[in-house]
């Protein structure tokens, strides 16, 4: 069953009201506007702020549709949205390691970071809306599209797996190559500019640069996200709230990782495990469905492995400064 029926357009008016009012909260009240270097501690707050919220709105989704639809869809909407939310929050990891890459090539300083990703948050929010109905569009009325999507996941994971180590050559980027040959850019930072005026001529800074490989890298890594949620339901409203949550929070877990980047080197091996079990799920899904309950099991599993695979392997990188004391 799917909650188009149930789903008015009250209820999605209302959750991207909410949506907004959370980055406005933090941009306008909270100083998500303001210069500054993002604490462990606060990028921790967030996280545990917006996994909170997440969890709230699958017991409220619960809650609700235990009332008017019945226990059992209530059971299985909620498993939906907290697979997809794990799903996407995982793969949006891989975000993660890439916006490490692009701040360091362009040494943007740590207070300039926080105001980039949320305009980075901002565009992804739009991106994923736009993909998902065009995902949702194509499922209901082709279904054999779900087969290609499988398909495309399994390559893919494979390929992440072939090529975890290897290092990206950001330099070389076509995009990047396209705005230095077409663009007036500064050498400096001016502070959270994106652009300033020198002589009346419009210059864009390093930032606008940094800005632009974000919101690219989004388009590429919702190239396999979206069709990554659809492994586990075709309910347009599952699919979106779970995607942006778990974009609501990728800013906060970038802070929190960005220290511990060295730490998780096996993560992108648990990542592509999950993008090839995703994409088999649908492949088979008309010879067995995997229950969700289990899906959701073994996208934990995979993920918490790879993390704890991760720590104990760089444990000496810890303990080697310290024996050194």
């Amino acid at each position: 069953m799917e909650l188009t029926g149930l789903v008015t357009p009250a209820f999605w008016a209302g959750f991207i009201a909410f949506v907004l009012a959370m980055l406005a909260l933090d941009l306008f009240v909270l100083g998500g506007g303001k210069s500054h270097k993002v604490s462990a501690r606060e990028a921790l707050g967030w996280t545990g702020v917006w996994v909170s919220l997440s969890l709230s709105f699958c017991a409220l989704l619960w809650w609700w549709l235990d009332g008017v639809a019945g226990r059992e869809v209530a059971d299985t909407k909620a498993l939906e949205f907290l697979t997809g939310y794990l799903i996407e929050l995982s793969l949006s990891v891989d975000n993660i390691f890439v916006f490490i890459m692009i701040f360091t090539f362009f040494a943007v300083p740590a207070e300039y970071q926080r105001r980039v990703l949320i305009y980075g948050v901002l565009g992804a929010i739009v991106l994923r809306a736009v993909m998902i109905l065009g995902g949702a569009l194509l499922v209901a009325k082709f279904h054999w599209i779900l087969y290609v999507f499988g398909l495309f996941l399994v390559i893919t994971g494979f390929k992440m797996l072939i090529f975890a180590d290897k290092e990206a050559d950001l330099a070389a980027n076509p995009v990047l190559k396209w705005m230095r040959g077409h663009l007036r850019i500064t050498h400096e930072y001016h502070q959270e500019r994106f652009t300033v005026m020198k002589d009346g001529v419009r210059w864009f800074t390093p930032l606008f640069l940094v800005l632009m490989l974000i919101e690219t890298s989004d388009v590429i890594f919702a190239v396999d996200s979206i069709p990554a949620i659809f492994s586990v339901t075709t309910d347009p409203f599952i699919v979106f709230t779970s995607n942006i949550f778990a974009i609501m929070g990728l800013r906060s877990l970038y802070f929190l990782m960005a220290d511990l980047n060295g730490r998780f080197h096996l993560l992108k091996y648990g990542l592509a495990l999950v993008l090839v079990f995703v994409g088999t799920k649908m492949l088979i899904a008309d010879f067995y469905k995997v229950p969700i309950g289990l899906a959701l099991g073994l996208v934990a599993l995979i993920i918490t492995t790879s993390v704890v695979a991760s720590l104990w392997a760089t444990r000496k990188r810890i303990a080697e400064p310290e024996s050194n004391l």
